[in-house]
């Protein structure tokens, strides 16, 4: 158990409005609103028993090898990690097919970030779809008619995560227990980047909210993270989350270097 600050919205009545950063040491996410630090516990979800799964909690943690050898060479390699992550979520979910459609590379630390071009730790509690943006996409990625047949049947987006270096001490993941979410902590927000526009869920204060993390995630071990299910029959359909600063960190461990995949599943 740790206790650690996390970064949850001032409520308005503006709709919030998120603008996607670029590559590089200055990369950091602007959004117009305020946020409330709260000192949060954080518990070890390595203790958990059950362990918690993507139905259940909205989140689980497995071990995986990839063959990749170089994550900040994966086009060389990308068709064969795809691959893989199809293999890992059609197994976790039961599902009977999946898109591979984004990868994007994070560290908390500004000499790699210029180094390698990558996004910074998203620290701000969130989630990456709301109802109506997890179809918008949906759309966005398949054919007019082969969307109208998926939208008729069960199709849920999983975020695949995992530090690509040493393991991930500092800024780690930090997962909300989904069945202690309410939809009125939920509030959609505008995202804006070059290439799109799209919506996203930040979350405002509930002391219900349970939170976990999984200490030290190495490089074999990977985060399933639901971020939208289009099922409502009371399996977790979203799991808000966020990066946090990490006082168990040991003082001289490496920084962050993850990547993070989305996979569109259809049931």
């Amino acid at each position: 158990m740790v206790t650690a600050t996390l970064r949850y919205l001032v409520p308005t009545d503006e709709k919030p409005i998120y603008h996607a950063s670029a590559g590089g040491a200055d990369a950091q996410m602007r959004i117009g609103a305020e946020f409330d630090d709260c000192d949060m516990e954080i518990a070890d979800a390595r203790q958990l028993s059950p362990a918690p799964t993507l139905d259940s909690y909205g989140f689980e943690r497995r071990n995986h090898t990839t063959a990749v050898s170089d994550f900040y060479q994966l086009a060389g390699q990308q068709s064969l990690y795809e691959q893989e992550l199809r293999d890992l979520v059609l197994a976790a979910v039961g599902g009977r097919d999946a898109i591979v459609f984004d990868h994007t590379l994070r560290s908390d630390s500004p000499d790699i970030r210029e180094q390698r071009n990558t996004r910074e730790a998203a620290s701000v509690i969130h989630n990456d779809y709301t109802d109506a943006s997890a179809e918008r996409r949906l759309r966005e990625l398949v054919d007019t008619a082969e969307a109208d047949l998926y939208l008729q049947h069960r199709y849920a987006i999983i975020n695949v995560w995992r530090a690509i270096k040493a393991p991930a001490y500092h800024s780690p993941m930090a997962l909300s227990d989904a069945r202690t979410l309410s939809p009125y902590d939920l509030v959609a927000s505008e995202r804006r980047a070059a290439e799109r526009i799209g919506e996203l869920e930040l979350v405002i204060f509930n002391p219900e909210h349970r939170w976990y993390f999984f200490p030290a995630l190495a490089r074999n071990e990977v985060l399933l993270i639901k971020t939208f299910d289009s099922a409502t029959d009371g399996r977790a359909r979203r799991c808000v989350h966020t990066a946090f600063n990490n006082p168990q960190a040991p003082e001289d461990a490496p920084p962050r270097e993850s990547i993070e995949s989305r996979l569109l599943v259809f049931f």
